[in-house]
């Protein structure tokens, strides 16, 4: 074999072994990117369609608690009025009832926000969640006043006052966004910097 002939199977050989590991990385990327498709797909269901902790679809409702289903809020300031025994009782009592009462409601609506998301719901579909929604707003309510009615004064009075305390906080909050946005509009070379 000449040495002209040595290097041209060098180079087919180099470019052989160039195309191969091109081929293997690209049908790599192509199984990667299937299964993030896949994995995007799994999560866009967990938010609707699946029940419990893998999903938001769980027992608080499709946003977590607050708005459509559930009332976390409430009871998370239930927890420092150091209720009775009876009073927790009662409080659990009302919410299963909340819950088992809304169940085909948050099916309903789940099922709705799915069509939403895809694109393929209806007018007559649209206007049935607007329905949906203020149904489970007033049931909501309904929970929230039958709960308030079964506490003291004191208690009440108690739940008030961290009620303006988060509200205070949250004014706080919002006045140093404002600031920092105002903050960063003038002086935009500032934010850069850093």
């Amino acid at each position: 074999m000449t040495f002209g002939r040595k290097i041209m199977s060098v180079f087919t050989l180099a470019i052989a072994i160039i195309a191969f590991n091109t081929f293997a990385t690209a049908q790599d990327a192509t199984t990667n990117t299937d299964k993030n498709s896949v994995e995007k797909q799994e999560r866009k269901q967990g938010r609707f369609g699946r029940e419990g902790k893998e999903g938001r679809g769980g027992k608080h409702g499709m946003r977590g608690g607050r708005g459509m289903g559930g009332d976390r809020g409430l009871m998370r300031g239930l927890s420092r009025l150091e209720l009775t025994d009876a009073q927790k009782a009662q409080v659990k009592t009302i919410m299963e009832t909340n819950r088992n009462a809304n169940q085909p409601f948050h099916d309903e609506a789940r099922t709705l926000m799915m069509k939403k998301r895809d694109g393929t719901i209806t007018e007559s579909e649209q206007a049935r969640l607007g329905e949906i929604k203020t149904q489970m707003k007033a049931s909501s309510d309904q929970t929230k006043n039958s709960v308030l009615a079964i506490l003291t004064p004191t208690q009440l009075q108690k739940l008030e006052e961290m009620k303006a305390e988060r509200q205070q906080k949250m004014e706080e909050r919002k006045q140093r966004f404002q600031e920092r946005k105002q903050e960063r509009t003038e002086n935009p070379t500032k934010t850069e910097d850093n």
